[in-house]
């Protein structure tokens, strides 16, 4: 069920919006929808909140204004957007150049640790995108879809959220106003990337890494991790586990084999790590799909 809500108050604000009521399947198993709406100012006017179980993307489609978050202010112009936690106190205001805004708040049982991923790899309240027209698509979908009559819009709406994030990962994480310096510095550990898809098989160290690419140990793991969202280790474990699993599937070696071609040494400690990342042994893989 929703609520169709218009202010026609001019002299302050003047906006349109749609509280949602989302099904309780959604809500315990969806990423799910509670408000879209979008405004503009007439008069400087000021609007803060804490506590509520949402999150918050907007973005400034018109006019200059500030957002306070966390403690920071941060000063916001025509094409910016933001994403925050509100469970956290936040505050927004517009400048003498009255502002407009399309926002979107919602919510899921899985959206703090997406968040949380957010901002491990780079996430920021607020960025600029090379182009504002991905989000504002999204946010006429979404729109569209809670003021219809859908039977189906709560998946749909999922979906549009999902992809919301995927924008918003990817626009976050490589932010077009980089400075040239880190992106050089970024560029530096492609190399270690492609020795790893190439020797996943022997045995390698971060240390033997710093000394073969003449790089600082210290340096190599948190660039690699800022670039390609995963430790070091991590990658290399996954590469071994996936060639893993091509062999069990494609491929009639014997088990016992199959951990040291592709880097994970004997069949115990083989066993060990394709069950703590699969949730089964090899055996029980290789039999799983050979059904």
């Amino acid at each position: 069920m929703k609520d169709l809500f218009i202010n026609t108050q001019l002299p302050v604000v003047t906006s349109d919006r749609i509280l949602y009521t989302s099904s309780n399947f959604a809500r315990t198993s969806l990423l799910y929808l509670q408000e879209i709406g979008s405004l503009q100012v007439h008069k400087p006017h000021s609007t803060g909140r804490s506590g509520l179980s949402s999150y918050l993307f907007f973005t400034v489609t018109d006019g200059e204004g500030e957002l306070t978050f966390e403690g920071r202010t941060y000063f916001l112009h025509t094409g910016d957007c933001v994403f925050i936690d509100c469970r956290k106190q936040y505050a927004h205001s517009s400048s003498e150049k009255l502002w407009s805004l399309s926002w979107i708040h919602f919510y899921g049982s899985n959206l703090t640790a997406i968040y949380d991923k957010y901002l491990e790899r780079g996430g920021r309240a607020v960025f600029h995108p090379v182009s504002v027209s991905g989000f504002l698509e999204i946010y006429r979908r979404i729109y569209e879809l809670a003021d219809s009559d859908d039977y189906i819009r709560d998946m749909k709406i999922n979906s549009e959220l999902n992809y919301l994030l995927t924008l918003l990962m990817n626009e976050s994480w490589h932010p077009a106003e980089k400075h040239r310096d880190a992106d050089l510095k970024k560029q530096n550990v492609l190399p270690v990337k492609q020795y790893l898809d190439e020797h996943y098989q022997e045995k390698i160290s971060l240390d033997f890494l710093a000394e073969h690419f003449f790089i600082s140990k210290y340096y190599l793991t948190r660039v690699f991790r800022e670039q390609f969202g995963v430790s070091i280790s991590n990658y290399l474990m996954n590469r071994r586990v996936t060639k893993a699993k091509y062999m069990l599937r494609f491929s009639g070696e014997k088990v016992k084999n199959i951990g040291y071609e592709c880097g994970l040494g004997e069949p115990h400690y083989f066993s060990r790590v394709f069950r703590q990342m699969e949730g089964m042994s090899p055996l029980e893989y290789r039999e799983k799909w050979e059904k």
